[in-house]
């Protein structure tokens, strides 16, 4: 709502020191909103849990849309395109740790700065689908607003909010009251939910004036709106206040301007006040990290309340700043050229072995059934040979059940029987229900039959990994899981035989190097000892 004369603002000079009323606009929700106290609960036991135990959240990088909505009375106060910009790109390189003066951080504190894994990026789409700068302009006749969210509503003077589980929403216009700016904390009302910035505190260009001229008023309260609070604890100038966040030393109050370091207060020396976080109140030329502490904080807000908003993305992208683009050569394609070879496909063919054929070729051995001979059972290729079909998926279902059951049986019982105490022996012995076939009967699961994850490697087996998927039941109550290591016995043996029969598929087809080969004999043996060979 309008707080002073269209006169009385322009003649009001911009705010020389920071002031945020993100506090007030909490105290005042705990008041009026119900339901706001349990869900700023559930947030910050959210944190808590995730900073005692942290836990794997989100991984890679998040990306962000924003939809800015100008709110203007005068011409000076409707911000330009490039000024709005100028902020997108500020946010996206101080939560990715790019903010070029990230090397001034003091190096006691250097090592606690931390990447928040947070990019921004202007809204393409609308609410309704439909393309967009992700920038509003809403023309007002309130001279100027203060906390109490009346320029979040077109009803009271502002411009309403997108939906804020899609979007960030920030709001510019002229702030009274010295205020550069405010934020809703996370579990507030949708409706007012986003942050507010004064116009001459936004982005590094324009009406932006110093000593908020570098847009980290901005980067301030979206930390609010990630769920920091402010880095002394909001105790007033004690020192009983805190942040919830370990990292950050307890201070006796906010900092102004530009501190030289170290400032102790609160008995935190020798390296006092972390004063150049970006929840402090220095101006924005002091003011340039985040903490490890901050950073979890903020990502188990993205896998808690804020789960719903923006995309997942590699973190790999780095942002182009201003000044590396002034760097680079005023015609690249022309130096690009001077640094690579004249010839480019000359100089790839000399790299290259003339007949790549021969010399993958000659990395094989000549006949590789007669290596694999050597290690596997005494003939267990030939078998192979004789009774795996074209097909073996289809085929080996109908006719290798029998063909164990004929030969193995004996031996497979003994095998077992060996490896369990006499107890088992005697269980096995009396059990009517035991049938040694029922050792070969099941077949393994459908996964055993899907295509392998790649040429090199065979495909899943039941049961675990490894030359082993599974061990005999042995000593206290191997007598109860007798029966269901008699059917994994005879799933894995099956398994086996369509992964020997996979192997032989693929060295007919030239598609087994060594260390496949290798895998085959290893297979082979393998089977050989869960149907009792060796």
């Amino acid at each position: 709502m309008p707080t002073k004369s269209a006169k009385e603002e322009s003649q009001q000079p911009p705010p020389t020191v920071r002031k945020c009323g993100t506090m007030q606009v909490h105290e005042r929700l705990l008041r009026t909103v119900p339901g706001y106290r349990e869900a700023r609960d559930t947030s910050e036991n959210h944190a808590l849990r995730a900073a005692a135990l942290p836990f794997a959240g989100r991984t890679g990088c998040t990306k962000i849309p924003v939809v800015v909505h100008v709110v203007y009375k005068t011409a000076e106060q409707n911000i330009s395109d490039a000024q709005i910009k100028s902020q997108i790109d500020i946010l996206t390189a101080d939560y990715r740790k790019k903010n070029a003066d990230i090397g001034a951080v003091p190096t006691a504190f250097a090592s606690l700065a931390t990447d928040v894994r947070v990019e921004f990026e202007l809204a393409k789409v609308d609410p309704s689908g439909n393309p967009t700068s992700g920038i509003t302009r809403t023309a007002t006749t309130a001279t100027s607003f203060s906390d109490d969210d009346a320029v979040k509503s077109a009803a009271t003077g502002g411009a309403d909010p997108w939906p804020s589980d899609k979007y960030l929403n920030i709001w510019v216009c002229q702030l009274g009251g010295g205020l550069l700016g405010y934020a809703q904390f996370p579990g507030g009302p949708a409706a007012t939910d986003g942050v507010v910035i004064l116009q001459s505190a936004f982005g590094n260009t324009g009406t932006a004036a110093a000593p908020f001229n570098l847009g980290r008023s901005a980067t301030h309260e979206v930390g609010h709106w990630l769920n920091l609070r402010h880095i002394w604890g909001d105790d007033g100038t004690g020192c009983s206040g805190s942040d919830f966040v370990a990292d950050t030393p307890n201070q006796g109050g906010p900092n102004f301007g530009t501190p030289a370091f170290p400032h102790v207060t609160c008995g935190n020396g020798p390296n006092g006040d972390m004063f150049m976080n970006y929840m402090d109140y220095v101006d924005d030329a002091a003011m340039m990290m985040f903490s490890a502490g901050q950073v979890t904080r903020m990502q188990a807000t993205l896998d808690g309340l804020r789960s719903a908003i923006g995309s997942a993305i590699p973190c790999g992208a780095k942002p182009i700043p201003k000044e590396t683009v002034k760097e680079q050569p005023k015609d690249p394609p022309k130096e690009i050229v001077k640094e690579h070879p004249k010839d480019p496909p000359k100089e790839i063919v000399k790299e290259h072995p003339k007949d790549p054929p021969k010399e993958v070729a000659k990395e094989l051995p000549k006949d590789p059934p007669k290596e694999f001979a050597k290690d596997p059972p005494k003939d267990p290729p030939k078998e192979i040979a004789k009774d795996l079909p074209k097909d073996p998926p289809k085929e080996t279902v109908k006719e290798h059940p029998k063909e164990l059951a004929k030969d193995h049986p004996k031996d497979l019982l003994k095998e077992i029987i060996k490896e369990h105490p006499k107890e088992l022996h005697k269980d096995l012995a009396k059990d009517p229900a035991f049938d040694p076939k029922s050792l070969i009967s099941d077949l393994p699961p459908k996964s055993v039959f899907d295509p392998p994850k790649s040429f090199m490697e065979p495909p899943d087996l039941p049961f675990g990994g490894g030359s082993f998927p599974f061990v005999l039941a042995t000593g206290a109550g191997a007598g109860a899981g007798a029966a269901s290591g008699r059917q994994q016995t005879s799933a894995v043996a099956n398994a086996y035989l369509q992964l020997l029969g996979h192997y032989a598929r693929l060295y007919a087809a030239g598609q087994l190097d060594a260390s496949g080969i290798a895998a085959w004999q290893e297979a082979a043996s393998a089977y050989q000892r869960i149907i009792g060979g060796s």
